[in-house]
């Protein structure tokens, strides 16, 4: 028999086996008949905090494929036929959250220095490494998250290093990790703070332990980067010339790469954005000098202790990531310095978005936005901060952040007002799929209970 005849047979048997499973194959990768059709979801009866078009009381949301198909009140809504309607009458529903600077998937247990993966202490600039590599989808810390209403995170290197690595924007359900790592270098981090200068012997000193330091080792990476970029340039004009002279000596060589250098590239150029982070005055003015040398786009992150020059950061009008917002404030700060922090970013008309900073604990993001509320922000700001300002500061805007029909169905339903303590998350969608209510710590307390 033809080799290809018996190909074609067994890819025909294979056909018809994986049909009578209800499965299909498309471009070689198994997947069921279903998910391109999914049952439409529906919630009824709930409270619906749009946040872009104010709330829905005695609401209708319906879930389809993935995606959001339609908002309203119960009168102007259809229900699909053949839907799954789940009655969420007194529950409050609203956009799965975004924690704008978290470490989830690099770091497990904080003791352990096998399973962090949060900074590379062997160089200050280190633009080429990718959050991507790292991350570790099955994170018992994830579900914890996802429990409390928080579906997507920006997954940053911890801030030791100026130039720690690029960010990756995550969606907190999927297998494998390329499910989850909806964009994988969104954003480059620049510290420019203490945490940088390191305290080394003298003899073994290699790093920056002054502002002036961090600044010239900075300025010398952005510079390189720009004579890279130029030597390539020149590479690629030459190689499109004809010439006699090329005929002789053959074509041009090009530049060595230097992933170092290729990877601050799209940040020199204004096509991504820098994480621009500074606590002190005299830092933030240092850090935006320097962005604004290299003309880079950036956001601000860390200002925590900014607030003399608080009118000098709404003039550059940029939008600032701030949280958590319980740390001390300094001797000669006012005790609500921090607190009221977002709510003084606000009155100045700048976009704000909220950071749990952490992996531990970023189930707590909606109780520092809550806190915030006490020191000021008004309360749809203070949402806001957690979902649709975040989307539109990290360019998912138009897929995230708010219960508009075409955007993912990242939804949460739950007891109540989503910054309050007392409030139980019920249900979480992610894309349309309700995932599971369980953790690790729930698995435990089933476990030793008797449940």
């Amino acid at each position: 028999m033809n080799p290809f005849s018996v190909a074609n047979h067994w890819s025909l048997v294979k056909s018809r086996f994986l049909a009578a499973l209800g499965m299909t194959i498309i471009f070689g990768i198994v997947v069921p008949k279903n998910v391109s059709a999914q049952q439409a979801i529906v919630l009824k009866g709930g409270k619906l905090l749009t946040v872009s078009h104010g709330t829905i009381e005695n609401g209708v949301l319906v879930m389809e494929n993935g995606k959001i198909t339609a908002v309203g009140s119960a009168a102007a809504v259809k229900i699909p036929a053949n839907a799954r309607v789940l009655d969420v009458s007194g529950m409050t529903v609203y956009p799965g959250l975004i924690d704008s600077e978290s470490y989830l998937g690099l770091t497990e247990i904080s003791a352990e220095q096998m399973t962090n993966d949060l900074v590379e202490p062997s160089d200050e600039i280190m633009p080429h490494m990718h959050v991507y590599d790292a991350f570790h989808a099955e994170s018992e810390l994830i579900p914890v998250a996802r429990l409390n209403g928080i579906t997507n995170a920006i997954v940053a290197p911890q801030n030791k290093d100026t130039l720690p690595g690029q960010d990756s924007f995550v969606q907190l359900d999927g297998r494998p990790s390329d499910e989850m790592l909806l964009v994988r270098d969104i954003a480059l981090p620049l510290n420019f703070t203490g945490e940088q200068r390191r305290n080394e012997s003298w003899e073994k000193r290699k790093f920056p332990s002054t502002r002036m330091g961090l600044a010239a080792q900075l300025r010398q990476a952005f510079l390189d980067a720009q004579h890279y970029s130029q030597e390539w340039a020149e590479y690629e004009k030459k190689k499109s010339e004809k010439s006699d002279d090329k005929e002789k000596k053959g074509p041009p060589s090009p530049p060595k790469h230097d992933l170092k250098l290729e990877a601050l590239l799209p940040y020199l150029q204004g096509k991504k954005t820098i994480v621009l982070a500074a606590e002190e005055p005299s830092d933030l003015e240092a850090a935006v000098n320097l962005a604004r040398e290299f003309n880079l786009k950036f956001v601000l992150n860390h200002i925590s202790h900014s607030q003399p020059v608080l009118d000098y950061v709404a003039l550059l009008k940029v939008p600032v990531i701030v949280g958590p917002i319980y740390e001390n404030p300094k001797p000669h700060e006012r005790y609500d310095a921090v607190y009221s922090l977002p709510a003084q970013l606000y009155k100045r008309g700048v976009k704000i978005a909220f950071a749990s900073y952490d992996a531990h604990n970023v189930r707590n993001l909606p109780y520092a936005a809550g806190y915030a509320t006490v020191f000021g922000l008004p309360y749809d700001e203070a949402l806001k901060a957690m979902t649709l300002n975040a989307a539109e500061i990290w360019g998912v805007g138009d897929r995230l952040g708010s219960l508009d029909a075409g955007k993912s169905a990242n939804v949460v339903v739950a007891s109540g007002d989503p910054l309050d303590v007392r409030t139980d998350v019920k249900k979480v969608f992610i894309e349309g799929r309700e995932v599971p209510m369980t953790s690790r710590q729930t698995r435990l307390r089933d476990e030793y209970s008797g449940h």
